[in-house]
């Protein structure tokens, strides 16, 4: 859906609607039954992983609770800022059943997948949390066939930033946004950024494109139908701005931190990426935009377009010994305190929907109520085990026709294929 947790929250399939797909041959049955129920009583440290804390905003909270509980100290296992190694990493752990990983940051896309092995404890019974207060999206993406696996962490929805010295009113439309790169040209700066190297940003940018043009990835009953024409306009959009330069030739190895250097060089007069960036744009001392840019939604094809639901979810390993120490731990996780400090520090968009109005946040994240609307009108994520053959069908097309080497019609062909092969053949 960064990371940084300050991101790469980095996201995924947006437009995709919930799938549905059997557990067989998934689930890795009554040993991960019973490791799932051992330990639910018992107290002692544990170890939290997560990506790259680059805003600490991990630490501070992780001090916190170690002074408070100082017999059941939590150590912060830091992982690369990058969502596919951290994928990787917590594959690796859960698979040598390492009990050293006790709650690990989850990107809602994999919350299926882990939970269909049975490498995530359900939250039910004494492991259940309440989640009355949090948005009803967030919940979604923490639940796998009827049952909670994960609690809300944080949320996410895309953002268009903007040099509003240079545009005094943010495009509301892709087609106003393209009109708008002639002022990039006259002032010799780059148009337009998002996230289209070969890697789940690039998933998350080509789905927005084909959602806000009306198309979608799958059809609601989980049915590829990308071969329209409607989500072929969508990927046509990214590849004639890769053409005509109003996306820079560079963009194409862009992940979300290279597109916020860039926009804080002074070099882009658009960037499509998550709320992170509103932190560290404002308080990096070489950041040459501080006071120069706005944040409005990222524009569809008329009107606010179909963001990437993103976000990421706290969940409690199978294999961890001290599982009712890890659950005190997801619940200090989902306070308000901790959401408050999520959206101070870094900039997270938090999971409980009071604080989008909060008098005191707004007053410092003007931003929130634009995020709210993003995070409204995003389109959910799949909610399946085979998640990274989706995700790879979407990448590897979409990079074939932002680079030339596919025409438009041909990738959104192959990807046809690709996705009915990943959601069938299991």
């Amino acid at each position: 859906m960064k990371n940084t947790r300050a991101k790469v929250r980095l996201a995924s399939v947006a437009g995709v609607a919930v799938i549905g797909l059997a557990l067989a041959g998934c689930s890795s049955g009554s040993s991960a039954s019973n490791d799932a129920k051992s330990g639910q009583d018992s107290r002692g440290p544990i170890t939290y992983v997560q990506g790259k804390d680059n805003s600490n905003v991990v630490r501070p909270l992780v001090a916190k609770w170690n002074k408070a509980h100082p017999d059941e100290k939590v150590t912060f296992k830091e992982q690369s800022d990058q969502a596919d190694q951290q994928h990787d990493d917590l594959v690796q752990h859960f698979q040598a059943k390492d009990d050293g990983y006790d709650v690990v940051d989850v990107d809602v896309v994999w919350t299926a997948e882990f939970a269909a092995k049975g490498w995530l404890t359900p939250l039910t019974g004494a492991m259940k949390v309440d989640t009355a207060k949090l948005l009803p999206a967030t919940v979604k993406t923490a639940t796998y066939n009827g049952t909670l696996y994960a609690a809300p962490q944080t949320s996410d929805g895309a953002l268009l930033y903007y040099r509003k010295d240079l545009v005094k009113t943010p495009p509301t439309t892709w087609s106003e946004m393209m009109s708008d790169c002639q002022i990039a040209k006259d002032n010799g700066i780059g148009c337009y950024a998002g996230q289209f190297a070969k890697y789940e940003g690039l998933t998350v940018n080509a789905s927005e494109a084909v959602n806000g043009s009306g198309g979608s990835i799958l059809s609601k009953s989980g049915t590829p139908e990308v071969d329209s024409a409607k989500a072929k306009a969508g990927l046509q959009n990214l590849v004639d701005a890769f053409k005509d330069g109003n996306i820079p030739a560079e963009a194409i190895t862009y992940q979300e931190e290279q597109g916020r250097t860039a926009f804080e060089d002074g070099k882009l007069l658009f960037l499509r990426n998550w709320p992170y960036v509103y932190n560290l744009a404002k308080t990096d001392g070489s950041s040459k935009v501080k006071d120069t840019f706005g944040i409005a939604p990222i524009p569809g094809a008329d009107g606010v377009g179909a963001s990437t639901l993103g976000g990421h979810n706290a969940a409690i390993s199978t294999y961890s010994k001290h599982k009712a120490t890890a659950h005190d731990f997801l619940e200090f996780l989902m306070s308000n305190d901790t959401q408050k400090f999520f959206a101070t520090q870094g900039s997270l968009a938090p999971v409980v929907g009071d604080l989008y109005t909060d008098s005191e946040l707004t007053a410092k994240l003007p931003y929130l109520p634009t995020l709210l609307k993003s995070i409204q009108s995003a389109e959910p994520r799949p909610v399946t085990p085979y998640y990274p053959a989706v995700t790879k069908a979407i990448q590897d097309n979409s990079y074939a026709a932002l680079k030339g080497s596919k025409s438009v019609d041909q990738a959104m062909k192959d990807m046809d294929a690709a996705l009915k092969a990943a959601t069938t053949s299991n």
